[in-house]
């Protein structure tokens, strides 16, 4: 008798309990990527070695970030990062700066200092933009700054990344190394801009021609997931190389065409991502290093609020919508996973604790940013319709 259990019956109730917790999300009014983390959490020893989920998890998130880059197109990306550099250098030395002095000042090491530093640094770009969407707030004045805050970090969390990566595994980082990593970036870019001005240059039209949506798919999927795959081939993030994707195609006149075909794949695949995300969490036994822990969540929330507060007006907010923004940032996700990878023992147990705290602590706060700001600054006023988006 065989009794292997089949992956492919593992993938239909991992599907289930996703549409189940989906439903349960609306009933009690809790954001579903919450109750996906927990499921992964759950079911971490089954999970842990699936490849299939894995794989998923991957698709789902370059899919998001391929959308996510439709949305900004080579002139739209200039003019934010004109506008977000004094916000992103700001957020780099009070989020990663700040939080390893901390952790020098508990007797660590630099290194592992300087790892939970880059653990407490990036805002989680798949949980923000994932509840950006569920909550309909797109469209507001602050989720520009917030996207290019996003962008800014994960343009620098792969260098961190690969700093750590390379004194654990005893390599030489030398200046000349970061040097080639950032070629490596700016190379990334240069030829997304190019293929988008070249090659998908009479790419609307070509997709007009397509009928069948099945080819359209494998074209538009394939695409996302090539870039993607470049990138990491490279050493740099699947994200980046998504987001670079879509910036290609973003110069579309009817970017609508392509967000319907891939709209649909990408919900399947994204909830994978966050069930994945709760498989990496390893808790350890007992709160290691209890102290250090919870300074460094009330920072990691304190600096995120004021790269809201601080960075939003430099780039054209109001008080109301830096504050809104702010409280927007908490949340971290996968960079801090893949950091996290690096540490070993009573730290890994740590980096463990500090995600799915924080993950649970930003959702809350992204929540409740719109009634904070509304106790804080009063209602809003009523304002006239086509206002100008900063960046736009």
């Amino acid at each position: 008798m065989h009794t292997d259990f089949p992956d492919l019956l593992g993938a239909g109730l991992i599907l289930l309990f996703i549409f189940y917790l989906g439903y349960l999300s609306l009933k009690i009014k809790m954001p579903n990527v919450i109750l996906y983390i927990l499921l992964g959490i759950i079911l971490a020893d089954a999970l842990a070695e699936s490849e299939i989920l894995h794989f998923a998890s991957e698709v789902g998130i370059v899919l998001l970030f391929f959308l996510l880059g439709l949305e900004f197109n080579v002139k739209r990306l200039g003019g934010i990062a004109k506008k977000v550099w004094p916000a992103g250098l700001l957020d780099v030395f009070l989020s990663l700066g700040i939080t390893t002095g901390i952790a020098l000042l508990f007797n660590l090491d630099l290194f592992s200092s300087f790892l939970v530093g880059g653990i407490a640094y990036a805002t989680s770009s798949s949980i923000t933009a994932k509840l950006l969407d569920d909550r309909g707030r797109m469209a507001n004045t602050e989720t520009e700054f917030i996207l290019a805050i996003l962008i800014f970090e994960d343009l620098v969390a792969p260098i961190v990344v690969a700093v750590l990566f390379g004194v654990s595994s005893g390599e030489n980082f030398t200046s000349l190394s970061t040097l080639y990593l950032l070629g490596k970036i700016i190379g990334l870019t240069l030829l997304a801009v190019i293929i988008g001005k070249t090659l998908f240059k009479n790419f609307e039209r070509f997709l007009d021609r397509i009928s069948d949506e099945d080819f359209k798919i494998s074209l538009l999927i394939g695409i996302a997931l090539t870039y993607g795959g470049l990138a990491l081939f490279l050493g740099l993030s699947e994200v980046l190389g998504a987001f670079l994707a879509g910036m290609m195609l973003a110069e579309l006149g009817k970017i609508e065409k392509v967000e319907q075909t891939v709209f649909p794949v990408r919900d399947l695949m994204l909830p994978a991502f966050f069930v994945y995300f709760g498989t990496t969490i390893e808790l350890g036994n007992g709160v290691p290093m209890a102290l250090l822990l919870v300074i460094v969540i009330m920072w990691s929330i304190l600096s995120k609020l004021l790269v809201g507060i601080v960075g939003g007006p430099i780039y054209g907010l109001s008080k109301r919508s830096s504050l809104r923004a702010g409280l927007s940032l908490c949340a971290r996700g996968e960079f801090s996973v893949v950091i996290a990878s690096v540490a070993t023992g009573t730290l890994k147990a740590f980096s463990g604790l500090y995600i799915l705290i924080a993950a649970f602590i930003g959702m809350f706060l992204f929540e409740k940013a719109p009634k904070i700001t509304t106790k804080i600054y009063g209602q809003p006023l009523k304002k006239k319709k086509n206002l100008k988006v900063p960046g736009d």
